[in-house]
């Protein structure tokens, strides 16, 4: 089964960034930081056909694709990847490379979040939207597990773009891991085991 994620984030800004107070002076990369390493890591190296797609509304949209980063050389915890990836940022796109950046392979595309939404619907994935006020999972599963390709689409309640008319208007089916609130990161990796239970 292949999967990806999709998690946007309007405020990350990293005109004023220190690596001593990442939350504060990043517009909480550090939240996306998370996110990849819940979507991209496995007790032993990466989990397999699996990707990440970061949209960020002030610098682009970039995708961690299992298949094609480097293991050993990858940032494994959430301060050195923050750190990567604002570097990668600052050099405007990861098109200029950084010979010692180890996010050289993490591919740059042109798509906004609404665009990649239709180029996938195109290419017959199932596209879901999670959300706490969702459908069940359980209920959702044997549609999961009749596509070969699933999308996911990371947000929260508060989330503008996740109750956006723009994405609305798409007819996106949703989905609920359960009713109480998690963090991002923890929504992706409690969807990785309930996926890997169906496997």
């Amino acid at each position: 089964m292949k999967l990806i994620f999709f998690i946007k984030s309007e405020t990350v800004d990293i005109s004023n960034y220190t690596i001593k107070n990442i939350p504060g002076s990043s517009g909480r990369l550090d939240v996306i930081s998370r996110c990849i390493l819940a979507a991209l890591l496995d007790k032993n190296g990466f989990e397999k056909e699996i990707q990440i797609w970061v949209f960020l509304d002030k610098y682009g949209t970039f995708i961690f694709n299992s298949e094609k980063l480097d293991f050993k050389i990858f940032p494994k915890n959430e301060i050195y990847l923050t750190d990567c990836f604002v570097n990668s940022l600052r050099m405007k796109t990861l098109e200029r490379k950084n010979i010692d950046n180890p996010l050289n392979a993490v591919e740059v595309s042109e798509l906004t979040m609404i665009e990649a939404i239709k180029h996938f619907l195109k290419l017959n994935y199932e596209i879901f939207i999670l959300k706490e006020d969702g459908i069940e999972f359980k209920i959702q599963k044997s549609k999961i597990q009749e596509k070969n390709d699933n999308i996911f689409i990371v947000g929260s309640q508060e989330d503008d773009f996740i109750n956006s008319k723009e994405l609305l208007s798409l007819n996106l089916p949703t989905i609920s891991i359960g009713t109480q609130s998690y963090l991002a990161s923890s929504v992706i990796r409690l969807l990785k085991l309930h996926l890997l239970a169906l496997a």
